[in-house]
C-alpha cells in the first residue's frame, strides 16, 4: 500500500496556505470527515452502557467496541490496495458510503445484534475513510502544506476527545440516543462534498506492491478481524475455542507486521509491539470506564463523559509536552516513559474498581494513564518513521496503524470474555494491566541494535 504519488503537486505560491481560496474547501471537507469519525469512535463510550441495557445486550457490550477496530483493519488494507491500482476517488466514496450506513444501521438498531453489524460497517468505512484521505494529502496538497493538514487532522481527533462524550450525552439525554448516530449522517454527507472536486480526477498512485502481495495482505487482515470477533463470541462459551481465535489473530497478524514483532525482537519490531499493547491497554479501560462510573457508582451518563473528557485533555497536555521537549528525549525513552505512566494509571484503576476506592481516585488514575498515552503513543510515530527508508516506509507506516487497530479489538475482545465469564469490573481491569505490562516490555527493547 503506498500513499504518495507518482509525481509531487506543483507548489503553490508562498502565501497559499491549507485555507486559502484554492485548498479551502477541501481542508474543510477533509476535517470534518475526520472529525465526525473520531466523534463516533470516542463520544458512543459514553452512551454505549445505556444503549446496551436499553436493547438487552450488555454481553455485547465489548464486541460493540471491538467490532469497529477488527474491521477497521480490513478498510485500512484495501483502500489503500485500491487506491493503488485505481485512484482514491472510488475508494474514498465507497468508504464514506460504508461509515454512513454503519451509522444508520446503529441509529435504527431494534436490537444489540444488529447494532454491532452497523459498528462493522461503521469501522470498515472509517478505517478505509483515513487511509482515503492520506492517499488524497499526497496526491492534492503539495509538500510544503501536508505537515498543517495532519496538524488539522490531529486537532480533529483532539476536539472529540474533549468535546464529544459531553455532547453525546446531552444528545441522548435530549434527544435519545439514536440521534448520537442519525444526526450525524447527514453532516457527512455535506463534508464529502467539499472534498468530491478535489478528487473527481485523481490518478492511480504508483503502485509499488504487486498485486497478488496486496490481495494477500487483504486476505489475511479479513483473517484476523474474523477470528477477534470470533474469539468474544465464541470465547464466552469455551475456553478453548477463545484460545483457539487468538492464535488464529496472531498467526494473521504476522505477515501485516515487520517480522519478529510477535517475538518482541529489538528495533521496529518492538516498536510496532509496543504501539499495540499501549492500545489494547488503554482502549480495553476506556470502553468500562463509563459503564463502571455508572453501575459502581451511580454517576450519570453526563458526569461519566466528563471523565472521559477530562482524560482527553491529560493526553492532549502530555502530547504537547513530548512535542516540546524533542531530541532532549529520545524516541525510545518516549515510548518507555509513556509506558510506565500508563502502567501505573491502569493499575490504580484497578485497585480503585478491585476494592471500591472513592470514584475520582478511578478518574485521577485514568488521567494518568491518558498522560503516559500523550507521551508514549505519539513517539511511536516518530520512531517507525525514523527506523523506515522509501523502500519499507508505507509497509510500516500500515502495520503501525494495523497493530494500533487489532491491539484494541484483540484486548476488547478478551475483555468482553473476561466480563462474561467473572462478572466483573476488577478483571476487566485486570486485564488491562497485564497488556500494559507487555507495553512496557516491549518499550525496553524498541531502542534500535547497535549496527554490526
Amino acid at each position: 500500500m503506498t500513499t504518495s504519488p507518482p509525481v509531487p503537486p506543483a507548489a503553490p505560491p508562498a502565501r497559499e496556505g491549507i485555507l486559502s481560496a484554492r485548498y479551502a474547501l477541501t481542508t474543510a471537507g477533509m476535517f470534518s470527515l475526520v472529525f465526525f469519525s473520531a466523534f463516533e469512535a470516542l463520544a458512543v463510550t459514553t452512551i454505549m452502557p445505556g444503549v446496551a441495557r436499553e436493547l438487552d445486550g450488555v454481553r455485547l457490550y465489548a464486541l460493540a467496541f471491538a467490532a469497529p477496530l477488527a474491521s477497521g483493519v480490513v478498510g485500512m488494507v484495501l483502500t489503500g490496495w485500491w487506491s493503488d491500482r485505481h485512484g482514491p476517488r472510488s475508494p474514498l466514496l465507497a468508504s464514506v458510503a460504508l461509515f454512513a450506513l454503519g451509522l444508520l444501521v446503529c441509529g435504527l438498531a431494534p436490537d444489540m445484534p444488529t447494532l454491532v453489524v452497523g459498528r462493522l460497517l461503521q469501522g470498515l468505512g472509517g478505517g478505509g475513510l483515513t487511509v482515503g484521505l492520506y492517499v488524497v494529502v499526497g496526491m492534492v496538497f503539495p509538500t510544503r502544506l501536508q505537515p498543517s493538514v495532519f496538524a488539522s487532522f490531529a486537532a480533529a481527533w483532539v476536539l472529540p476527545s474533549l468535546i464529544g462524550p459531553a455532547i453525546a450525552a446531552w444528545v441522548a439525554g435530549a434527544a435519545g440516543w439514536r440521534w448520537v448516530f442519525l444526526g450525524v449522517v447527514g453532516l457527512v454527507a455535506v463534508a464529502t462534498m467539499l472534498v468530491l472536486p478535489a478528487v473527481r480526477t485523481l490518478p492511480p498512485t504508483a503502485e509499488r506492491e504487486p498485486g497478488e502481495r496486496g490481495a494477500r495482505r487483504l486476505g489475511w487482515a479479513v483473517v484476523a478481524a474474523v477470528a477477534v470477533l470470533s474469539l468474544d463470541l465464541l470465547g464466552q462459551r469455551s475456553l478453548a475455542l477463545s484460545v483457539l481465535a487468538a492464535v488464529v489473530v496472531l498467526v494473521a497478524l504476522r505477515p501485516l507486521v515487520p517480522a519478529r514483532t510477535l517475538a518482541a525482537a529489538p528495533g521496529l519490531p518492538s516498536v510496532i509491539l509496543a504501539r499495540g499493547a499501549l492500545s489494547a491497554a488503554f482502549f480495553s479501560a476506556e470502553a468500562y470506564l463509563p459503564f463502571v462510573l455508572q453501575e459502581q457508582w451511580a454517576w450519570s451518563p453526563t458526569a461519566a463523559g466528563m471523565a472521559l473528557a477530562s482524560a482527553g485533555l491529560s493526553w492532549t497536555l502530555a502530547s504537547h509536552v513530548q512535542a516540546r521537549l524533542g531530541d532532549r528525549m529520545s524516541d525510545h525513552q518516549g515510548v518507555l516513559f509513556g509506558a510506565l505512566g500508563l502502567t501505573a494509571g491502569i493499575a490504580a484503576a484497578f485497585a480503585t474498581v478491585a476494592w471500591h476506592g472513592p470514584a475520582a481516585a478511578l478518574v485521577a488514575a485514568y488521567g494518568l494513564a491518558a498522560t503516559g498515552m500523550g507521551l508514549g503513543y505519539p513517539r511511536t510515530s516518530v520512531a517507525t518513521l525514523t527506523a523506515s527508508d522509501d523502500r519499507d516506509r508505507g509497509f510500516n507506516s500500515s502495520a503501525l496503524s494495523v497493530a494500533d487497530s487489532l491491539g484494541g479489538a484483540l484486548a476488547l475482545a478478551v475483555s468482553g470474555v473476561l466480563f462474561a465469564t467473572e462478572a466483573s469490573f476488577s478483571a476487566v481491569y485486570a486485564g488491562a494491566v497485564a497488556w500494559a505490562l507487555l507495553a512496557v516490555y516491549a518499550a525496553t527493547r524498541a531502542r534500535r541494535p547497535l549496527p554490526v
